[in-house]
């Protein structure tokens, strides 16, 4: 199929919406965001209808919502659940050294329970610690950068693109070779996070902001931690869908997934049904066995993930265009280089979901006839190329607030609890300023 560029400008219409209209027209935003969803998604459907026909338009769509955006929402939605039922009570006020070491921890915590387990699970405690400061933007920045994408690069748990390597037989244990890669990134961009948290911090002081520190400022407590069981059972969901399908009794006789058939060649796999399943009952517990006063404290409410689920619904969508053509055009795009690996990856993962540029790539890496690294289903690929693929499909996540699943509802929590966070450009100018320098130091010592 020969998809034309110009049915990519919905989708560059629906990232220039969500980019703009908060800036110029807010509450008309706030009010008619479903409906600019619902015009951009059919501006790419009906013509896609009349070029393809109906059946096709029709399959694309339906496949894009039931195997791509019912699992990422349904994945989100379990852990914005049970991560509300856990609350941070004590005196432990943000200051420049806390919020560091928390970042960092959370970075490396990142690859054991994933970027949005790791995201969901601090997002609030970090908000509520810091929430005697005027200037705490820069915090929940470097949070997006840090535990909601690079710190997911060590396990296949992590973050999806690596869970789908391991699917095609990349060894389990292998991303852990990404760790002077991470390391290197972590202390860089915690360096730069302290010196300005603490000229923000040293301003608020100066302007009298104060914490309460009325119990001596050390001690802290979490309500709900029981929660931490269905996090796990969550992520165990994940794993298993990423195991399940390599089982005989999931796949058919052709190798296609067993499941539910929707319409025409689409088909609910069993193994998404059974991950979706033990997420929505994981949340179902979290609310039945935690007090309503937990989420009270939490400032609680359904309105992040609604946003979330409003605009990624056509994010995926409209994205399909860009995402055909790139798996149409990708082997002939003469990237064959680890520097050049990294940078398209990267650069396609920032506005594209990180997974099939992931999987795009790592095909086309192994068509490239190497003869020593590692064997996947997919070819031999060097560990180098490897190396590069994966770091740009993760790292660069970070670019912008649609480059990773956490990042748009971090920015959407933090604004819920008075973070006053940039726009979709401003969050870009951001990221443009203290990433891509890392990233180019990055080239030059891991990917010439």
């Amino acid at each position: 199929m020969d998809i034309p560029i110009w049915l990519i400008i919905p989708f560059a219409g629906l990232l220039l919406s969500i980019a703009v209209f908060p800036l110029v027209k807010p509450e008309w935003w706030e009010k008619r965001k479903p409906w600019v969803v619902i015009f951009w998604s059919m501006l790419f459907i009906i013509p896609f209808a009349f070029l393809y026909g109906v059946q096709d338009a029709a399959e694309t769509v339906l496949e894009c919502i039931v195997n791509d955006y019912l699992t990422f929402i349904v994945l989100l939605f379990g852990l914005f659940c049970v991560s509300g039922n856990i609350t941070l009570e004590g005196d432990l006020a943000g200051s420049p050294r806390i919020n560091t070491g928390l970042l960092a921890i959370g970075t490396f915590l990142s690859s054991c329970i994933g970027t949005t387990g790791a995201s969901m699970l601090l997002v609030r405690p970090i908000i509520k610690m810091n929430s005697w400061r005027k200037r705490k933007s820069q915090i929940m920045i470097f949070f997006i950068f840090m535990i909601s994408n690079m710190g997911g690069c060590l396990t296949p748990i992590g973050d999806p693109p690596l869970l789908m390597g391991f699917t095609r037989g990349v060894p389990f244990t292998w991303s852990l070779r990404l760790f002077p890669i991470l390391l290197f990134n972590t202390v860089i961009l915690c360096f730069i996070f302290y010196l300005i948290d603490r000229h923000n911090y040293r301003k608020d002081i100066a302007e009298g902001q104060r914490p309460d520190l009325s119990k001596g400022g050390t001690e802290i407590k979490f309500e709900g931690i029981h929660n931490i069981i269905f996090i796990i059972m969550i992520v165990g969901a994940v794993i298993l869908s990423g195991v399940l399908p390599s089982l005989s009794i999931f796949k058919m006789s052709d190798g296609t997934a067993r499941g539910i058939r929707i319409f025409g060649d689409v088909t609910l796999s069993f193994a998404s049904l059974i991950e979706m399943a033990i997420i929505l009952l994981s949340a179902f517990l979290s609310f039945k066995t935690t007090r309503q006063e937990i989420r009270t404290k939490n400032h609680f409410t359904w309105g992040a993930i609604i946003e979330v689920a409003v605009l990624f619904i056509g994010i995926f969508i409209t994205m399909q265009p860009a995402l055909k053509i790139l798996t149409a055009k990708g082997a002939s795009l003469g990237v064959t280089e680890p520097y050049q690996m990294f940078w398209i990856t990267g650069a396609m993962s920032s506005f594209l979901d990180n997974t099939p540029t992931y999987l795009v790539f790592l095909t086309t890496a192994g068509t490239l006839g190497c003869t020593s690294g590692v064997a996947t289903s997919v070819g031999i690929i060097s560990n180098r190329l490897l190396t590069a693929i994966s770091c740009g499909a993760v790292f660069m996540g970070a670019v912008t607030y649609i480059g990773n699943a956490p990042n748009f509802m971090v920015k959407s929590i933090s604004d819920e609890n008075g973070v006053r966070m940039p726009s979709f450009f401003g969050y870009i100018l951001w990221s443009a300023c203290i990433l891509i320098p890392v990233f180019l130091i990055d080239t030059l010592l891991f990917f010439r």
